[in-house]
């Protein structure tokens, strides 16, 4: 971290933390959510319904928090998030203690407005760096994910069998107690402090010209390089979340053990994450582009796998390579959008990114269950079925990189 300046590097450190420590809910509610909602549910095509409502609940809160945090302050819109993220797992752990599956939807509808401001610890690490170093700054928070790989599943493991009546009760408790040392956590977030060429944007010296300083969404959107920074996004998030969601059912389904499934999703989860240390040097060496074409191919190796077997070792390896694909494809999306716009769009253009990424992750849950549960007779067929889904998405983002590669080369020849 010697490239940022001493005061900005408790902030990256705080919400690497928090990235590693409130983070650590989200394989929780990946690896419980389903389970939950097979026991509760009228029927086993909603299982996964609990799942798609948090990622709707971090759709709809996206804008919101992305615009309370342009307003006031980027900590005071993560603390608000945390604090839904208390309310939300309080309700969940009411739901499933009253065994009502309204109820716990409710919760997970609520912890969304968390996973939302979870996605801008991110955005909050490149506002206090130069655009050289916003890679880096994204891989260091995301690093963090890597405490969280290991520390949700593990939680899963030690509470789910503490209560016999009721397995998840604790699991469920444990979630609780998590969000509750948010505050102390995020406290050390500095609400307000630009890098320089944010600072400059807002005196209209950015690059892009004081002409683009604020320009209207419509304008933006039309931008190719924003439309591929977005369906990057969209697309290693969803087809990450498409094949994750249903991978703990498909596990236990193919005649495995919960805890077998954590394990899986834990080294799902290291694998988001693992890379995080080096793929900010791999963006500034090789550029945003080949990164997210890398992670991109990854995704096809993992459906590849996939499609050998219903192994544990298959399970294994798919999973790792669409956890390492998702890094790849993310951050570079991520560090891609983040240098295109100015600091004054800042908030309608980060809001609508995650409102159209998370929409789509809601999306893919929502299909995810479907059509593991509803539309084959067995888990083997259902987990083909899913992969075979996500193929196409996955061709669509590598044609879309191709295809800005050929804009920019052809701008480059005019000038």
């Amino acid at each position: 971290m010697d490239q940022f300046k001493q005061e900005n590097r408790r902030t990256i450190l705080a919400l690497a933390v928090a990235q590693a420590v409130l983070g650590s809910q989200m394989p929780m509610y990946i690896i419980l959510g389903g389970l939950v909602g097979q026991s509760l549910a009228s029927s086993a095509c909603y299982a996964t319904l609990p799942i798609s409502l948090i990622i709707i609940g971090s759709m709809i809160s996206s804008p919101i928090l992305s615009n309370l945090m342009q307003s006031t302050s980027r900590r005071f819109g993560l603390l608000v998030g945390n604090l839904a993220g208390l309310i939300g797992s309080l309700t969940s752990l009411f739901g499933i203690f009253t065994r009502s599956f309204e109820i716990f939807l409710l919760g997970s509808l609520i912890s969304g407005t968390y996973m939302a401001s979870q996605a801008f610890y991110r955005f909050t690490a490149t506002d206090i760096c130069e655009d050289q170093h916003k890679a880096r700054a994204i891989s260091i928070v995301l690093s963090g994910g890597l405490i969280a790989a290991i520390l949700g599943p593990s939680l899963v493991k030690i509470s789910f069998n503490l209560s016999n009546n009721m397995p998840f009760l604790y699991s469920y408790l444990a979630i609780v107690m998590l969000n509750c040392l948010g505050p102390l956590i995020l406290y050390n977030v500095k609400p307000d402090n630009l890098s320089k060429s944010l600072k400059d944007s807002k005196n209209g010296n950015l690059f892009l010209g004081k002409s683009h300083l604020n320009r209207p969404l419509r304008v933006i959107l039309k931008s190719p390089i924003i439309l591929v920074s977005i369906s990057g996004s969209m697309i290693a998030y969803g087809v990450m979340n498409l094949i994750m969601t249903s991978s703990p059912i498909a596990i236990v389904g193919c005649g495995f053990q919960t805890n077998q499934a954590a394990s899986v999703v834990s080294a799902h989860a290291l694998a988001m994450f693992a890379p995080s240390f080096f793929t900010g040097k791999l963006i500034e060496k090789y550029g945003e582009k080949s990164i997210i074409s890398t992670g991109m191919t990854l995704f096809l190796l993992a459906v590849f796998v996939a499609y050998q077997g219903i192994n544990i070792w298959n399970f294994y390896v798919s999973l790792i390579l669409i956890g390492v694909g998702w890094n790849f494809g993310f951050i570079g999306s991520t560090t891609l959008l983040t240098k295109n716009h100015s600091q004054s769009e800042r908030g309608k253009v980060q809001g609508v990114n995650d409102f159209f990424v998370f929409g789509f992750v809601a999306l893919s849950s929502i299909t995810s269950g479907w059509l593991m549960n509803c539309s084959a007779n067995s888990s083997q067929l259902g987990w083909n079925i899913i992969n075979l889904t996500a193929t196409p998405l996955v061709v669509f983002a590598l044609i879309s990189i191709f295809l800005l590669y050929l804009f920019d080369r052809s701008k480059l020849k005019k000038s």
